[in-house]
């Protein structure tokens, strides 16, 4: 599908955001394991989150689901059944890494497939782990799927520091811990996003900047009864819409503000963006907030690379923000970014190339020279079927100056449904 989009002469509205597509899979696979029933309520329609129900189904997990409401009834730790066909995750990597940690620590004979996308996606940086730990599991050229896992003797504990800052790669050898009468630690140096301790109530305790999380059979599992609040990451694209668009009203309702996952907003509000938060609560044990847009002078920014686990789903549309800035800003140490569902630094660099930006495409990063003037020239622009890539040009495109193309724009149903009939109902306002 090929997506055209208009100059937006204005944006204004109120939108609430897609459920988190994050906590909506662990919801999901945590309900499963554990040995009540959970009503979760708000549940993300997007095609991930659902690939991971489809693939409970298959493990003999009841799911029922009516319109954003899913009853989940837990079959414990040891209640799955072997699936009798693979088990398809679609592009979703959250549903391969996660369900691959559960399924090898429960020793769950089965096989895990994706589409070509998730099948060019490294996974041997969660393969290596689990074998670490006693785990039956093999890939394809031991990096890739279809991963099939086998029975083993039992979930050996270890103590295990992150060898790089990933969420999916620490939840992953979480749950596979979860299985093992020891505890398993997860050595986290640098902060990722925290909703696998938060809705498991895992153990955690300080270290240096950091913290290392705990995990064991002796955990009791809850019920994941709570409404999923509304999507950061999905937030995030009007963020930067409505702080580079002069004539910008916005507002968002009920957006998940986890700290670990809102590192956008505030690069954002270090850029100078007009951004205020109202209406602070708490979505079971996530913090939720409506979000005002303003336009604003952006200035521009070196990020911290530090900085890039907490954002690092964001980038892309904070690249577009930096285009607008006020000079240089840089981003490095985001290497991450080239192992996505596309080598997002390489198809960011085309777009924005393509819209007559000026950049500095680096190994693990770009150089951005903004401008407050800076007119988007009209282009067609390849999504790589990467749902960020396509909603980060329509973005780009709204200050363009004539229509702009965006190829394999349906990508958007990946996380955000409703994204181009939000984008159409801000701009007819």
């Amino acid at each position: 599908m090929i997506q055209k989009t208009e100059p937006a002469k204005k944006l204004a509205g109120t939108l609430v955001m897609p459920p988190d597509k994050s906590i909506s899979h662990r919801s999901a696979l945590f309900a499963a394991i554990s040995s009540s029933t959970s009503i979760i309520e708000n549940y993300s329609t997007a095609a991930d989150p659902q690939s991971t129900l489809s693939c409970l189904r298959q493990l003999g997990v009841s799911v029922h689901t009516e319109d954003q409401r899913v009853e989940i009834k837990g079959v414990g730790r040891d209640g799955f059944k072997i699936p009798d066909a693979p088990l398809d995750c679609g592009n979703s990597g959250t549903t391969m890494r996660l369900l691959s940690g559960i399924l090898a620590g429960a020793g769950i004979e089965c096989e895990l497939i994706g589409d070509d996308s998730l099948s060019a996606r490294t996974m041997k940086r969660i393969i290596d782990p689990l074998k670490e730990m006693g785990c039956a599991i093999e890939g394809r050229e031991q990096k890739f799927a279809p991963l099939k896992i086998e029975k083993h003797s039992g979930v050996k504990p270890m103590r295990y520091p992150l060898p790089i800052a990933s969420a999916q790669l620490k939840s992953c050898v979480l749950l596979a811990g979860l299985f093992g009468d020891e505890p398993t630690e997860v050595v986290e140096a640098i902060p990722t996003r925290d909703h696998t301790e938060r809705l498991l109530d895992l153990k955690t305790e300080p270290f240096g900047t950091g913290k290392i999380i705990q995990s064991s059979r002796s955990d009791l599992l809850p019920a994941q009864n709570y409404q999923v609040p509304g999507d950061f990451s999905a937030a995030a694209f009007w963020l930067v819409a409505g702080s580079i668009h002069p004539e910008a009203e916005l507002e968002l309702n009920q957006v998940g503000m986890n700290p670990s996952r809102t590192g956008a907003y505030h690069i954002l509000e270090e850029m100078g963006a007009n951004l205020t938060q109202t209406n602070s609560a708490f979505a079971g044990k996530e913090p939720v907030a409506d979000i005002r847009i303003r336009p604003a002078q952006l200035r521009p920014i070196e990020l911290d690379p530090k900085l890039i686990p907490n954002c690092i789903d964001e980038l892309p549309v904070l690249m577009v923000a930096m285009c607008f800035a006020d000079g240089k800003s840089v981003i490095s140490g985001a290497e991450e970014l080239r192992h996505k569902e596309t080598d997002r630094l390489s198809a960011m660099a085309e777009i924005l190339n393509s819209a007559g930006a000026e950049i500095e495409l680096q190994e693990d990063g770009i150089i951005i020279y903004g401008d407050p003037e800076f007119t988007p020239r009209p282009a067609r622009f390849n999504s790589y079927h990467d749902h960020r890539m396509a909603m980060a040009a329509a973005v780009l495109s709204t200050r363009s100056v004539g229509i702009c193309e965006i190829e394999g724009a349906e990508c958007t149903s990946i996380s955000y449904p409703q994204f181009w009939t939000h984008l159409h109902e801000l701009t007819q306002s």
